[in-house]
């Protein structure tokens, strides 16, 4: 059963609010606001809401949403500086603060200062695999410009191995090598019940 239904009108100016209150009255919860683009309203949408739920994001996927441009499409027409920034802009504030999971590309948390915000922001939890894992389920990426070279396999074992470290170091690693999804998706729920409780001590 749906708990809430909530519409979010990113700066109409023809009358809708008092349409759908005409028409849906109290079964809706309208909140009209300045016109700031689809993520704002996102926020403003989860940061209202009553119910118990988490939302799930991906960053790459909602960087192309708001770009309108593939990930290859943005390190070819605007390099990697300017992809890394955009990352940087998404985990600082676009997102909601509360009630979110993001995934994170492999390369956002190696960045100089992201692994603090990040534990700054929530918990984080590293799904890792084996190099031999990571080799297997990249074969046929078509969507990975950094693999986008004459020898994927050795870009993959040199990036491997400068973000090893820092990788370990993010928060409570996981590994899924041949575990099955519901396995590790149970592992990680486990993990961030765990964590959530130190988190939310450290908090100011």
């Amino acid at each position: 059963p749906v708990d809430e239904i909530i519409i979010v009108d990113d700066g109409s100016t023809d009358g809708t609010g008092e349409a759908l209150k005409a028409r849906y009255g109290d079964r809706i919860r309208y909140h009209w606001q300045p016109n700031a683009g689809v993520s704002a309203a996102r926020n403003t949408g989860m940061s209202i809401a009553t119910g118990r739920y988490f939302a799930l994001l991906d960053s790459d996927h909602e960087i192309e949403r708001e770009q309108k441009l593939t990930i290859p499409e943005l390190f070819a027409q605007q390099g990697e500086p300017a992809f890394r920034a955009l990352e940087r802009a998404f985990i600082e504030h676009g997102h909601p603060a509360s009630r979110t999971v993001v995934a994170c590309g492999g390369g956002l948390v190696v960045q100089p200062g992201m692994l603090a915000l990040l534990q700054a922001r929530g918990v984080v939890v590293c799904l890792h695999a084996s190099l031999e894992t990571i080799l297997a389920r990249t074969s046929r990426a078509t969507n990975r410009p950094l693999l986008a070279v004459a020898n994927p396999e050795e870009r993959i074992r040199t990036l491997y191995a400068a973000r090893e470290a820092a990788y370990r170091a993010a928060g409570t690693m996981v590994l899924t090598d041949s575990r099955p999804l519901a396995d590790i998706a149970a592992h990680v729920t486990r993990v961030w019940q765990r964590d959530a409780r130190d988190f939310a001590r450290r908090a100011p």
